[in-house]
């Protein structure tokens, strides 16, 4: 049996002696207080039984009914309490105006009668340090509101002792002023369970130290995201998150979920046995950055290629890094000069970019192709030329090679009769790409282009 289960039980036994005790003691002596906390720990029987049942029930596993769990069972066992109590509180109130409006009722505030309330408050006082213990380990909301009884029923049998004093003293309507003050106690008590589970069961926000604890999870994974939504709320000692962040447009499906996992482990670490779900979304504002900051890059006439564009967000703003490759030929200051011109024409195309990272890289097939290249690509340059005169009886309109991260890749232009179709133009590209492709076994890639000559 549970922790919960375990220490409800013991409330139930402990409640039932005490109901015993102080009914048998009050109707000897005559004395409401001891009549009202008699009805009050009854009524904290009832509250105890139903705590019972319901942890009983709070502590099942998420079946194909109830997909998120039994804990709100708990919150409304709490209100289920708040209910009786209100009705105990209403009866003792009318009682005890009746006894100060009315005939004064004799009580015999007898020695035992005091013991009894001693005996009493040493048993709550018990009760109300083991159930707080628990419900703290366990965050049990029913534990926590068992608890907030007992420290209620200490409270009001202290009243009802320095009543039962008073009366020995010769002030006999103070037994049924302590009972007043009991019944205040008590419907103060309803008021705040009702209050603190409704909230629960209406998904109130979690505490703000549960939510700090899941946003400093989600800024410490270490990605670049950006967090649009937080929404948590707590059932039965579960915290529940719902947490929507946004990446940059193009992350691969695989990295979006890496993310994702991220996110769950790291509240998990914060709050244990939370209940997690994170959606993955783009982030609309980072693909028009991106473009503009290409295009401003290619803008200026010597940057050849862009790539690995990537936005960031970050703490004071957004952060935009890429590759450029420049005539190989370049010296480092003249290389320098032209980043610099990159960076400014991106922060003057896209001014929301707080800063610009760069890095060069050469393009060996510019103009700048070192020597033991040139010859080799004189050769198949010829050959191609050859290729395109056995097909089109004509020279290329254009013929250039590049080299690119994946390879050589050919650029070329067939000038055809403008009275040719669309069929014989792509069959006389497609066979100038197969012999192309026999001939040069070192190009990756062919592009050609068909014009009327």
């Amino acid at each position: 049996m549970r922790v919960q289960q375990r220490t409800a039980l013991a409330s139930v036994v402990a409640a039932a002696a005490l109901i015993a005790l102080k009914l048998v003691t009050g109707l000897l002596t005559h004395s409401l207080g001891l009549i009202a906390e008699a009805a009050h720990s009854a009524s904290d029987l009832v509250a105890a039984l139903l705590t019972f049942f319901a942890v009983r029930v709070a502590v099942r596993p998420p079946d194909r009914e109830h997909p998120f769990g039994h804990g709100k069972a708990e919150h409304l066992s709490a209100l289920a309490e708040a209910g009786i109590l209100v009705i105990v509180a209403i009866a003792i109130a009318v009682e005890a105006l009746a006894r100060l409006t009315g005939p004064v009722h004799h009580v015999d505030a007898h020695g035992y009668a005091l013991a009894v309330i001693g005996v009493v408050i040493v048993v709550d006082a018990s009760r109300t340090v083991i159930s707080r213990r628990v419900a703290r380990r366990t965050e049990s909301p029913a534990l926590e509101a068992n608890a907030l009884h007992f420290a209620l029923d200490m409270l009001g049998s202290g009243a009802v002792l320095v009543g039962l004093v008073l009366v020995r003293a010769g002030e006999p309507r103070a037994d049924a002023v302590a009972a007043l003050l009991v019944a205040g106690l008590v419907l103060f008590s309803a008021g705040r369970l009702a209050r603190r589970n409704a909230r629960a069961l209406m998904d109130q926000a979690s505490a703000g130290a549960a939510q700090r604890a899941a946003r400093e999870a989600i800024e410490g994974v270490g990605e670049h995201l950006a967090l649009r939504r937080l929404r948590m709320r707590q059932s039965g000692g579960t915290h529940f998150a719902d947490v929507v962040v946004a990446v940059e447009p193009d992350v691969a499906i695989s990295r979006a979920h890496a993310v994702a996992s991220a996110i769950e482990e790291a509240i998990a670490r914060r709050l244990p046995g939370a209940d997690v779900v994170v959606h993955v979304e783009p982030d609309a504002g980072l693909g028009p950055l991106r473009q503009r900051a290409t295009a401003a890059a290619l803008a200026i006439p010597e940057v050849r290629e862009v790539h690995n564009v990537v936005l960031l967000r970050v703490a004071d703003g957004t952060e935009l890094t890429l590759h450029m490759k420049l005539p190989s030929g370049l010296t480092l200051r003249a290389a320098h000069e032209i980043a610099s011109q990159v960076e400014a024409a991106i922060l003057e195309a896209a001014p929301e970019i707080g800063r610009v990272r760069t890095h060069i890289e050469p393009l060996q097939s510019d103009g700048a192709t070192p020597a033991s290249q040139r010859a080799g690509l004189e050769r198949e340059r010829d050959q191609v030329r050859a290729i395109v005169r056995e097909l089109t009886a004509r020279e290329p309109g254009e013929l250039r090679f590049r080299e690119t991260e994946g390879g050589i890749v050919l650029l070329l232009t067939l000038e055809l009769d403008p009275e040719a179709t669309l069929e014989q133009a792509h069959s006389c590209a497609t066979e100038a790409e197969r012999r192309i492709r026999a001939r040069l076994s070192g190009v990756e890639q062919v592009l050609i282009h068909t014009e009327p000559a």
